[in-house]
């Protein structure tokens, strides 16, 4: 029971720091994604992506920033917003291996009743991982 509570209040400790990071730099990518992990850890995407949203308008075009917010949209079942992000971010930087496998398998997903791979349903329904693809 106190290793529970330790580890949650550690979380938010963590979240916290994070949180006063983003206040002290707006532009800093690295922070705004550990926070969205984080939230989506604890089943709070609504908040990933306004904390994603909230840097890139301090740093329009940001492509991790771009690719975070995806993978968010992604998680939460919204395909075809997150493929629009990775396309635009494509424009940018063609060769991007990150953005091109995110998008690949967005659209897996996104075909993913029809294809019936529960295999490919595991960086939606796991948010703890699903911000890793944005590295």
């Amino acid at each position: 029971m106190r290793e529970r509570i330790s580890h949650a209040l550690g979380r938010d400790a963590d979240e916290q720091t994070l949180r006063d990071t983003l206040k002290q730099q707006p532009d800093n990518v690295d922070a705004a994604i550990a926070l969205a992990r984080a939230l989506l850890a604890r089943e709070s995407p609504d908040e990933a992506l306004e904390v994603i949203d909230t840097v890139l308008l301090t740093v329009p075009g940001h492509l991790r920033a771009l690719n975070a917010k995806g993978v968010v949209l992604d998680h939460e079942g919204r395909h075809h917003e997150a493929q629009a992000l990775y396309r635009q971010a494509l424009q940018t930087d063609p060769a991007n291996l990150m953005l091109r496998n995110n998008l690949k398998l967005s659209l897996a997903l996104d075909r993913k009743p029809a294809i019936g791979n529960a295999s490919l349903q595991q960086p939606q329904t796991d948010g703890r991982h699903a911000l890793d693809r944005s590295r």
